[in-house]
């Protein structure tokens, strides 16, 4: 078992060398910086040298189970390390890394031993997985898809076709989600594996539809596949006959939960290319840096990033601390962060003015990654398939749960403690509690109390001095984050029958923002009350903003904070831009 700092250096050793690999981002010269990636994406390819250093790095490690020769053990990390690869390249992140781990993970979840070993020497050697769940005419409403798998005495007939699938082609394997019974229900589709190998010989059986093009991830081979009167055998099967639903939504919460997590490289590089143009840029006799609207605006930006880092963090460790509750944490971080990105970005798009629409140069990343982000989002689970996960479990939460059960664990909100292993069948379909949600009762005093107790620890911590200064607005922005669950669990109480369905109308889709936002408050109290960072973290100004941001979309009263909250924030902005470090929790070195 190793401790804590063992864990943290290994992965801050895998997150180093691939910073050390793929070089600064704005080297010109640089084979696979900015200007490269730029012109692979304008011809609608992944760069094939980047794709190559993968390799060499052994990236699908990180999907495969150390049980069998990879280096996936927790959630959190996986995370932590792909968004080197999305701070450069959600291309690259997604048609290299992330679709294989989507389709793998069912079966680490179901798999035979006979499967997962297949699957584990597939990834190891370098081959791919992908992932066939959506069709077209159904979206992600999944339960309706037609793609049909007849059982029969040797196995199954695959008869149908699946559109849009990313690395269709490429892939060695498919993970096929399938009708196996015309009858409705939850038992009517199950999961197979297809090892093309394992496919009969013959042109008729298989064939590939045409590619998709797409405004965003252009690299990505997103394309089709059909299959007519195609027998596959028995062992093709994961898990058991009727299983595909619910091994689907147990996938679902995993994959939910980490991939928001990687894409957070994508803000990462949004806002650092929006510093670097206020810097630079001269207006009026001024750099743009000096304008009030764009202090404010980077300041802002760094502080979403913030906030959904800690939910991302919360939900990535709720997959291994709090499985049966990780439903709705997975489907709420799953809506929020890919929403509260767009918006930041809209914002450092004013920023940069004209130069957003730039698809090249030092400044055409920021282009790309407002392109890429809604496909990444989409892709997966979009905005209302994830709402409508939460709807249906929000009024038994709000009357059994919320002010009833015990807060989250201490280690839901640390950064670097280890994590019990990761087990797929612990996840339940429904949440039965709501620890984050209930770690809102009481918070106020409790960072009261902090804030005091920080206060009192003078130079030992950054920023400390300050800390008894932020107690009353911290107290005060704790307190409306708790009457908002209060005001939000009298609404869900009352809410209709059909408000409590995916057919719910679009009150209770508000309902379900408010109840993930509540969420981001609590991760970040979570984060700051549990932080060991004697630095940035450890101080007041970036929880204040956080609440103060959430608070403002929540229409809560906000209370007036301290002089020097902005600028605090501001100077950890520009502090992280010139020392070339990551603008998220871990505050990492990068490589420019």
């Amino acid at each position: 078992m190793l401790t804590p700092t063992e864990e943290e250096t290994r992965v801050q050793h895998r997150v180093a060398d691939l910073e050390r690999r793929f070089g600064d981002p704005s080297e010109p010269d640089n084979p696979l910086g900015l200007t490269a990636l730029l012109e692979a994406d304008e011809r609608g390819e992944l760069l094939a040298l980047a794709e190559e250093e993968l390799t060499d790095f052994g990236l699908n490690a990180e999907f495969v189970p150390r049980e069998w020769g990879g280096r996936l053990d927790r959630i959190d990390t996986m995370g932590r390390v792909l968004r080197t690869v999305f701070r450069r390249d959600a291309s690259l992140g997604l048609g290299y890394g992330a679709t294989t781990f989507l389709a793998a993970i069912a079966v680490w979840a179901a798999g035979t031993e006979d499967q997962r070993r297949r699957v584990a020497e597939l990834l190891l050697n370098g081959g791919r997985l992908a992932i066939a769940y959506h069709e077209l005419a159904h979206g992600n409403d999944f339960v309706r898809n037609e793609f049909r798998a007849k059982p029969t005495p040797e196995g199954f007939v695959l008869d149908g076709a699946k559109h849009v699938i990313n690395n269709v082609v490429r892939a060695e394997a498919l993970v096929l989600f399938s009708r196996t019974d015309e009858a409705a229900g939850s038992r009517s589709h199950s999961v197979l594996l297809i090892e093309k190998d394992r496919l009969p010989a013959g042109d008729g059986y298989m064939r590939y539809l045409p590619r998709y093009a797409t405004v965003g991830v252009r690299g990505c081979q997103n394309a089709g596949i059909e299959f007519t009167d195609c027998p596959v055998g028995p062992e093709a099967l994961v898990g058991e006959l009727g299983d595909g639903v619910e091994l689907a939504l147990r996938s679902f919460q995993i994959t939910r939960s980490v991939l928001p997590s990687m894409i957070l490289g994508g803000g990462d590089t949004a806002l650092r290319t929006a510093v670097s143009f206020a810097l630079d840029r001269q207006l009026y006799n001024r750099s743009v840096l000096e304008i009030p609207h764009a202090r404010a605006t980077l300041a802002g930006a760094f502080t979403d990033l913030l906030v959904c880092d800690c939910l991302a963090l919360a939900a990535t460790r709720a997959v291994h601390l709090l499985p049966g509750e990780t439903s709705v944490y997975a489907a709420a971080v799953k809506y929020l962060l890919p929403k509260l990105l767009t918006e930041t970005t809209y914002d450092l798009s004013i920023v940069l003015g004209a130069n957003f629409y730039v698809r090249g140069g030092e400044y055409g990343a920021f282009q790309k990654h407002v392109r890429d982000l809604p496909m990444i989002s989409l892709g997966h689970a979009g905005t209302a398939a994830c709402q409508a996960t939460i709807i249906p479990q929000l009024a038994r939460l709000a009357r059994t749960a919320w002010f009833k059960g015990a807060p989250a664990p201490a280690g839901l909100f640390r950064l670097r403690e280890c994590l019990p292993p990761l087990d797929p069948s612990r996840l339940a379909l429904v949440a039965g509690t709501d620890a984050l949600a209930c770690s809102l009762n009481g918070a106020a005093e409790a960072v009261e109390e902090e804030c005091a107790r920080r206060g009192q620890g003078g130079a030992r911590v950054a920023g400390a001095a300050g800390a008894a200064e932020y107690g009353e607005a911290l107290g005060a922005l704790a307190r409306e984050m708790e009457d908002e669950l209060r005001s939000l669990q009298e609404e869900c109480a009352a809410m209709t029958a059909k408000d409590r369905t995916v057919l719910a109308s679009p009150r209770a889709y508000a309902v379900a923002d408010r109840y993930a936002l509540l969420l981001a408050a609590a991760a970040c109290l979570g984060v700051w009350l549990q932080t060991d960072d004697e630095g940035f973290l450890a101080g007041p100004e970036w929880l204040a903003a956080a609440l103060s941001r959430l608070g403002k979309r929540l229409g809560r009263p906000l209370p007036k904070l301290p002089a020097g909250c902005e600028d605090r924030l501001l100077d950890e902005v520009l502090s992280r831009y010139h020392e070339a470090r990551s603008y998220d929790l871990y505050d990492t070195p990068i490589a420019g």
